[in-house]
């Protein structure tokens, strides 16, 4: 049995400042913008993703009440450029070492270890993460 993650709700406050923020500065791609009554979801995808978002104003959770969502790159230095050209609020980069975050990448730039983060306007937050090579085996 396979199981696909395929979709993430994502509360917002109002759809269509978010769907412009996710088209226009995030660089999300468009699948569905569907109404029925008061009922409004958006759909969107990053760029070459499986998984979709849909953004919603009529949910039981709080605008921007989602955190931690990742998107993975192979290279977050032009991940960053993009977002940055696009208006986006990308923070600088940053890995964890035992004393927790530390600023700048990784120092030997392994996979899954350097990080930026970005907040939608409605403060959902975002982590996109640099991934060369194989994943690291625990």
């Amino acid at each position: 049995m396979e199981w696909k993650l395929e979709l993430v709700v994502v509360p917002v406050s109002d759809v269509d400042r978010a769907k412009a923020f996710y088209l226009e500065q995030a660089g999300f791609d468009l699948h569905v913008d569907h109404r029925a009554g008061d009922f409004r979801v958006v759909q969107l995808t990053p760029h070459g993703s499986a998984c979709s978002i849909a953004i919603m104003s009529n949910t039981d959770r709080a605008a921007g009440s989602v955190q931690g969502l990742h998107l993975v790159v192979s290279d977050i230095d032009a991940a960053r450029a993009e977002l940055v050209d696009r208006g986006v609020d990308a923070s600088e980069l940053f890995h964890f070492d035992a004393g927790g975050q530390v600023p700048g990448p990784d120092p030997d730039r392994r996979g899954y270890g350097t990080f930026l983060s970005f907040h939608d306007p409605d403060g959902n937050g975002w982590l996109v993460q640099e991934v060369r090579g194989a994943a690291p085996v625990a």
